[in-house]
């Protein structure tokens, strides 16, 4: 019994359990409701009622689940494994075919393995060209969002197949405007200052990028520069992907140290390795993430763009 009492209190969400137990009462409530109403019936009407009952039992039953299994943080983190993903995709794909599907898309949000686009040791397989090569012969289109090209002009580089890329830059531009107050937007780097500037320009704010040197995935040295005459403002940091997030960490420590306001830490793909989410909350940012991957920081809603590519795409 104390074990139970410890879960609820210190691994869930206390307004998600109320919600789930309230959805429960009410399901309930409407399914015996329900099934009175099928036994004072009689011939084809009590069919209808007892099918209607038993719907709205299910659906109860699957919603409460569904809502509690939300309110529960294990304290771990937890994502997808995406060599067992991306031969699903493939088993996927071919099935399809088999069955006689007369095409077959894939929607990848966020596309896996772009950032290994060069031999970085000797030995390395280069997994952006050779992923790009098993989609290409398993699907006839590809919908995308910001894939990180930082080393090619564009997908046809490397895949075959037709392919769209959903841009994010005016819906962070759209996000800054709402919810943040004469924001400074900062990028990561110098090769991200036209995508900044853009998302700046439409955010109807000033930009600035930082310096970054690379001495490893988890070892990142950071400049802020001169922002001096910008202060007041806050500082919103936009990148791409946050995946270890020491980019970001680094330079939420030397925004800090010089006084800053707490800053917003938005990018377009929300991968946290090594609990960098939790991270940076710690150290006093708001992180706000589109939903190209699921994760509660999500804000940014991408799926009228996404719908509206598939469309074109999938007419051609």
């Amino acid at each position: 019994m104390y074990r139970v009492l410890t879960c609820l209190v210190t691994e869930h969400d206390w307004r998600l359990v109320v919600l789930a137990g309230a959805i429960c009462a009410f399901a309930s409530a409407v399914a015996i409701s329900l099934f009175h109403r099928a036994r004072a019936s009689h011939g084809r009407t009590r069919a209808i009622w007892v099918c209607l009952d038993a719907a709205v039992g299910g659906c109860g039953i699957w919603a409460t689940h569904f809502v509690a299994m939300l309110a529960y943080d294990p304290g771990a983190g937890a994502g997808y494994n995406i060599p067992i993903t991306l031969l699903s995709l493939l088993f996927a794909a071919a099935t399809a075919r088999d069955v006689q599907a007369s095409k077959v898309g894939l929607v990848s949000p966020y596309l896996a393995y772009m950032r290994q686009d060069r031999r970085f040791k000797p030995g390395e397989a280069v997994s952006s060209r050779q992923v790009a090569h098993l989609l290409s012969s398993s699907f006839d289109w590809l919908v995308t969002v910001d894939p990180h090209l930082h080393r090619y002009g564009s997908l046809s580089e490397i895949y075959s197949i037709p392919t769209r890329v959903v841009h994010v830059a005016p819906l962070i531009s759209q996000w800054i405007r709402m919810n943040v107050q004469n924001p400074l937007i900062i990028g990561p780097d110098s090769e991200s200052e036209q995508w900044v500037a853009a998302v700046a320009q439409e955010a109807d704010a000033p930009h600035a990028v930082l310096e970054k040197i690379r001495h490893g995935d988890r070892d990142v040295e950071i400049k802020l520069g001169d922002l001096d005459r910008w202060k007041g403002r806050t500082p919103v940091l936009v990148d791409d992907i946050i995946s270890s997030g020491r980019t970001m960490l680094e330079s939420l420590r030397l925004l800090t140290a010089q006084g800053w306001a707490a800053p917003v830490c938005l990018a377009v793909h929300g991968l946290f390795a090594d609990r960098a989410d939790v991270l940076l909350a710690q150290a006093g940012a708001r992180v706000v993430t589109s939903n190209s991957v699921p994760h509660s920081t999500n804000d940014i809603d991408l799926t009228p763009l996404l719908a509206e590519a598939v469309s074109q795409i999938a007419s051609l």
